[in-house]
């Protein structure tokens, strides 16, 4: 599919930028791109392993003529010069665990109906399992999805992690770096959209939603995930929790924490 630019002209300044330096550190393998939707606003939901994987999720996505708008970290809409180019190119602050949660989600259910490409990380941060799997997802893709019944595509990804590991500020750009990406088709939540909101139908979508990345990513990986999830939850209770530093996090998922 031919590069579509979006209309947002800042998001274009920031594209031509940024997208010749990840051309020039990566090696691309991507897949899938029959499983995005053409001309419908649609939930994108990818795994979570490094603060440089939001860029190669959304250069996946820009390529295959999407311009994502990204649930973000509403810490990082205060930095300055970024917070700026954030909300010039239309990405959605996210203010977990406040009332301003809701507010969140409204902007992205709006993007939704309008058409948009919304981005989403459903692990929250980036994801504690020692083997870099995916954790445990939050709630917040199940809303979004059930409100507006958008398509919701899940999307792995693997590799970015050699370029900057989980938590680290050194970039290792060269050599370039193979960086895979593979969408899949999308969740079938269609038996949940009658039933109540309730905690029960919001674990069941967002398990559909992990499963479905994690199922991808043992594709690119050749290996099999762990039976049981890493669980933020419980990883008090249960032990150490692997990743201590949980300062460099850079995306929510759009609505409150879990109430479990």
């Amino acid at each position: 599919m031919p590069l579509v630019p979006p209309d947002n002209r800042t998001y274009r300044r920031v594209a031509a930028v940024v997208r010749p330096v990840l051309l020039a550190i990566t090696r691309r393998d991507w897949r899938g791109q029959e499983n995005l939707p053409a001309g419908v606003g649609f939930i994108a939901a990818g795994n979570h392993m490094t603060n440089l994987d939001p860029l190669t999720f959304a250069h996946y996505l820009y390529d295959n003529g999407r311009a994502p708008k990204i649930l973000a970290k509403a810490s990082l809409f205060a930095v300055p010069v970024l917070g700026g180019l954030l909300r010039r190119t239309g990405m959605i602050p996210v203010q977990r665990n406040t009332a301003a949660a809701a507010a969140s989600l409204s902007a992205a259910v709006d993007a939704l109906r309008s058409g948009e490409c919304v981005a989403v990380f459903p692990e929250g941060t980036l994801t504690r399992d020692p083997d870099l799997w995916p954790m445990v997802g939050k709630t917040g893709v199940a809303r979004l999805a059930l409100a507006t019944r958008a398509p919701v595509i899940p999307i792995a990804q693997w590799g970015a992690h050699r370029i900057l590991g989980r938590y680290k500020k050194l970039l290792k750009p060269i050599p370039p770096k193979k960086v895979t990406v593979v969408a899949g088709p999308p969740v079938d939540l269609s038996d949940l959209y009658g039933r109540p909101q309730d905690s029960a139908t919001l674990r069941e979508a967002t398990d559909r939603v992990m499963d479905a990345i994690t199922a991808l990513l043992e594709g690119i990986r050749g290996e099999t995930a762990p039976a049981v999830r890493f669980d933020m939850r419980t990883a008090g209770k249960t032990g150490p929790d692997p990743v201590a530093d949980d300062t460099a996090t850079t995306s929510g998922d759009g609505a409150p924490e879990d109430a479990a």
